[in-house]
């Protein structure tokens, strides 16, 4: 029998959470959105089929995932809070079919779905503000994000991941999300249709994989290692963050620094103006020596 609770009314979570000697923990940094128009939107925003598989993350009490489930879509969903998988095990889905609850830290758990060939064709949740781009660079650095992502995150990291070049916004977050995807803000959220509201606004980005990735594959590793280099220090110059970052543990300093002269970038600028063509063309520049260094 189909669970029937009112998602969208802070006095029934309320209950819910007293009833099951459940307080709100800042640890994991929960708040359920309320608005069904806005839930809805969300899954919507999936542009998925009946019967497709979907991993959401942090459902909390199922705000989204029961919508997910009557939208016949197959639910891996990963919850770290043992009150919540209480409550989606022994009341919200205990009996429902296309429904599969991993109990634990997504980050340490979601590598046994993936073994057992769990693919899925979309990944949402309503992220907590702690951890949301930790999940997100994970995701992404692993290459297990799939073809579609819908995440709900605070404002301003979705800022940065929709950032463009020049810009504060800009860091590796916003390279790492965008040379896979394509990524868009699709609406802000104000706080008052969480509860608890937070003391910030919230986005929801949605994720569309490129066909093909920005990045060569044989230019990645090294591609990463130089934004990760650039992006150390920020008041630093890109001469003084590569001379003294990973890079220059794979090619000597000096050849670093003759490099950088003999190339058409002035060496005290800051890695923040560097955009993902930029980038390219720098990495294509060391790679010479970087491939001799790791042979």
């Amino acid at each position: 029998m189909k669970w029937t609770f009112a998602y969208d009314s802070p006095t029934q979570i309320k209950a819910l959470l007293e009833e099951n000697s459940l307080a709100m923990s800042k640890k994991f940094g929960q708040n359920f959105l309320l608005s069904t128009s806005i839930r809805e939107k969300i899954v919507s925003s999936l542009g998925l089929e009946e019967g497709m598989k979907v991993w959401e993350v942090g459902p909390g009490i199922g705000n989204i995932t029961t919508l997910l489930l009557d939208k016949g879509f197959e639910v891996t969903a990963f919850e770290i809070d043992r009150g919540f998988i209480s409550i989606l095990k022994e009341q919200a889905f205990n009996d429902i079919p296309h429904f599969t609850l991993i109990e634990g830290d997504m980050l340490r758990t979601y590598k046994e779905v993936v073994a057992k060939g769990d693919i899925p064709s979309a990944i949402c949740g309503n992220l907590p503000y702690n951890v949301g781009s930790v999940i997100i660079a994970r995701l992404l650095e692993e290459r297990v994000g799939s073809p579609i992502m819908v995440f709900t995150l605070q404002k301003e990291v979705v800022d940065r991941i929709v950032g463009s070049a020049g810009t504060k916004n800009w860091s590796t977050l916003s390279i790492l999300c965008q040379v896979d995807y394509h990524v868009k803000s699709l609406f802000t959220i104000k706080a008052a249709n969480f509860y608890p509201p937070p003391n910030v606004d919230s986005s929801v980005i949605h994720f569309k994989k490129r066909e093909v990735s920005l990045i060569p594959e044989y230019l990645r590793v090294l591609f990463f290692i130089i934004v990760h280099d650039l992006f150390a220090s920020r008041r630093k110059t890109m001469r003084n963050n590569l001379l003294h970052g990973e890079l220059a543990t794979h090619i000597d300093p000096s050849e670093i620094d003759t490099i950088i002269k003999t190339s058409r970038f002035n060496p005290l600028t800051r890695g923040e103006v560097f955009s993902i063509e930029d980038l390219l063309e720098l990495s294509e520049l060391f790679y010479p020596s970087f491939q001799t260094s790791t042979h």
